[in-house]
Parts: C-alpha cells; structure tokens; sequence
C-alpha cells in the first residue's frame, strides 16, 4: 500500500484523493490547494487523484501520465471513473501516486 492510500484510506478522513496523492508524495505544501480537488470537481472534471498527480510532474509528460493513468483506471475524468468504470478511488489514488514516482524525477 502506498503512502497516499495510507492517508486517504485514513479513519477519520482528513484529506479527498487530490490531498492523499500530494501529500502522500511528500507535497504538503500541495494540501490546501487541493481541498476543493475532490470528489469530481478537479478542473475540467478530471479525477482528483490525476489532477494532483499532474500538479506534480513535469508538464513534457502530461499525455503519458494521462494515457497511463486512464490505462490503469480505464478513464481521466471522475463522471466516467464512478459511472463507466467504477474504479474504486483507492484504486485512483494509488495509481497517481505511482505515476507521480516514475515521472516526477524524469
């Protein structure tokens, strides 16, 4: 289990999956920017989790993280996660937090 399914996974819950992911890859300084990052209200509707994972690695490799993110969650936006796919957000958190590792330092 990652750091970021840690804290999001967390009783009581203090952080949605935008949080767990920043703060989850050391990135408190993310934390409070993300509050309102949650739960389908990422900008243009993309998951939390992807959206913080974005924040976080290098704009060169903006298409990979979200081709390889939709490949692991079978979607970008929360709508299609929940609706479509019904990925479980532990699942999306995990996956930004493991994409946020291999492509932050690239």
């Amino acid at each position: 289990m990652t750091k970021a399914e840690e804290i999001f996974s967390a009783v009581p819950k203090t952080h949605n999956c935008a949080q767990a992911v920043a703060a989850g890859a050391g990135r408190d300084d993310l934390v409070t920017a993300l509050a309102t990052c949650g739960g389908g209200r990422a900008p243009c509707g993309l998951c939390g989790a992807l959206h913080a994972a974005l924040a976080m690695t290098p704009a060169e490799h903006h298409e990979k993280v979200k081709a390889d993110f939709a490949a692991a969650t079978g979607a970008t936006t929360c709508r299609e996660i929940k609706s479509a796919t019904r990925t479980p957000c532990i699942k999306c958190v995990a996956t930004g937090a493991i994409l946020v590792e291999q492509y932050r330092g690239e």
